[in-house]
């Protein structure tokens, strides 16, 4: 579709009618244990990309994708160290130029924010976006600790993309689903993902 942005993923861009909308902002949930960080390093093969890095060091973050099997683009990496994550992460976005991709991983931390403070943010976020026509994706992760202001990511993302890695047998399964997506037209099954070299669609037990 015209009005797409291709993620740089396949498997979603076919699932997904050849993309996000331009603007569109990703709240993607999983557990701390999955390899969800592999799904954040192909995204950044698409297009420009800023990633800004809350928990790990921008230097552990450039290893990684170095180090990624998959195809990976060539990300500026920023960690935001300040005593007031919140507003490093707004002084970033508000530099994104046009076109680019956006990812923090994760948003656990600036989710702890004051929530006035934290709404204020996801909707400066959400009117770059819209200028600058690119994609966001907010990596939030699972657990027990879940911060409070995670309802208000989710209330705020046009797309909620939410990964379950369990045991079956032997092996593991990693399923995306999407539960949100304002753009219409969201798979309606779970998507069985193969997350080892690249994503890609796991068939190894299913009918092609």
């Amino acid at each position: 579709m015209v009005d797409r942005l291709e993620t740089g993923i396949d498997v979603l861009d076919r699932k997904l009618d050849g993309g996000l909308p331009p603007g569109c902002i990703v709240a993607y949930t999983a557990d701390p244990a999955s390899q969800s960080e592999l799904i954040l390093y192909e995204l950044t093969a698409a297009r420009g990309t800023l990633y800004l890095t809350t928990e790990r060091s921008d230097g552990l973050v450039r290893n990684a994708l170095e180090d990624s099997p998959s195809a990976v683009g060539n990300p500026t990496v920023r960690h935001v160290t300040s005593d007031s994550p919140l507003e490093e992460t707004s002084r970033f976005v508000e530099a994104l130029p046009d076109g680019a991709n956006l990812i923090i991983d994760t948003m656990n931390v600036l989710e702890r924010a004051e929530t006035n403070d934290y709404i204020g943010f996801l909707n400066d976020l959400k009117e770059k976006m819209n200028e600058t026509g690119g994609i966001a994706v907010l990596h939030c992760l699972k657990g027990e600790d879940v911060p409070t202001n995670r309802p208000r990511t989710y209330h705020a993302a046009d797309a909620v993309f939410d990964l379950e890695t369990q045991v079956a047998g032997t092996e593991l399964e990693n399923r995306l689903t999407i539960p949100k997506f304002r753009s219409g037209g969201q798979p309606v099954e779970s998507i069985k993902l193969e997350l080892i070299e690249e994503v890609a669609i796991d068939t190894s037990r299913d009918i092609a």
